[in-house]
């Protein structure tokens, strides 16, 4: 087991993830702030150091789980915010064409982790595996599911 005790050297174990965990907590929790989103996840995951495993997944794998938790948190605290705020009217303009963000958000929340996981973070799917501890077929059944739903969404009656 590898565990990572001092603050500089936690920082420099970290420092790689960085910009893969900001761009899940951002697809994650779109209302959130994805710097809060991060510095929680980083949070935990300095509480929690000693129960990172080496042979269990990477490091990317398991700070990236953190993030997913953290983002799940804040975008439910973002829910309860907005549930308090009347809807606005929408803007005109994206009606026409594809509009993926409503496509994507249509997709339950597990295939949308796999997603965001695999295509927008770049995961393979072993490391999605480990974000969302599940097994490997799970994530590749998850994506099919979510490709398939996406493609029904986002088909053009011509």
């Amino acid at each position: 087991m590898n565990t990572v005790s001092g603050r500089e050297e936690f920082a420099d174990w970290v420092s790689p993830h960085l910009t893969a965990m900001a761009r899940l907590a951002a697809r994650l929790a779109p209302d959130a702030d994805r710097d809060d989103v991060v510095q929680d996840a980083l949070v935990r995951a300095w509480l929690k150091r000693h129960q990172f495993d080496e042979r269990r997944g990477t490091p990317s794998a398991w700070l990236l789980a953190i993030t997913a938790d953290q983002a799940g948190k804040a975008r439910s605290r973002a829910g309860r915010r907005l549930a308090a705020v009347p809807d606005e009217p929408a803007c005109g303009g994206d009606e026409d064409g594809l509009d993926l963000r409503r496509a994507l958000d249509r997709l339950t929340g597990r295939q949308r982790l796999a997603v965001d996981c695999v295509y927008f973070v770049g995961l393979t799917v072993v490391e999605t595996a480990a974000v969302m501890r599940c097994a490997e077929g799970t994530v590749k059944s998850t994506l099919a599911d979510a490709r398939a739903k996406l493609r029904v969404l986002l088909e053009v009656a011509g």
